[in-house]
């Protein structure tokens, strides 16, 4: 396969596995930190090549869940308060507090769908419709094939 053809499959991956390609991200990493990539690679734990070649779209993937939840941590740092302003010394502590974490990645703590979304919408529609109105609705949605909103609904009317 062409080295383009491999590059174009390997950014479709990424937008499919992490929502964006890794280069966008890693480069808003980098600008919120004022760091370098070399830098920025050291706190994620991965080697430079291996993140530009991530970057690039050359690999499709980070391999070790490891540096991807260190880079999630990162991504959740640039949204409070002290790393917004640009405070060089919480910029610092951010930069330092994720290189030093050893992150434990299991099926509970990964981050991609924690609970909150789901119990949120359970939340909503039991504000606006009451348990009989969601059945009704879930079952009308099974019959039409959409199970997995039929499921929610159903989740939200069994909800006390």
């Amino acid at each position: 396969m062409e080295e383009h053809k491999i590059v174009q499959r390997n950014l479709a991956l990424q937008r499919e596995w992490y929502g964006e390609p890794l280069g966008d991200r890693v480069r808003r990493l980098v600008v919120a930190f004022n760091v370098s990539q070399a830098h920025l690679a050291e706190v994620l734990g991965i080697s430079a090549p291996m993140l530009s070649q991530v970057m690039s779209g050359r690999r499709a993937k980070i391999g070790n869940p490891a540096v991807l939840a260190r880079m999630i941590m990162l991504e959740r740092k640039v949204l409070t308060p002290e790393v917004a302003s640009g405070d060089p010394a919480a910029l610092r502590r951010a930069l330092d507090d994720v290189r030093d974490a050893k992150p434990t990645v299991s099926h509970e703590s990964l981050p991609v769908n924690d609970g909150h979304a789901e119990r949120a919408a359970i939340g909503f529609l039991r504000g606006i419709a009451g348990t009989t109105e969601l059945m009704e609705a879930a079952a009308l949605l099974a019959e039409n094939e959409f199970g997995t909103l039929a499921e929610l609904l159903r989740r939200a009317a069994r909800a006390t």
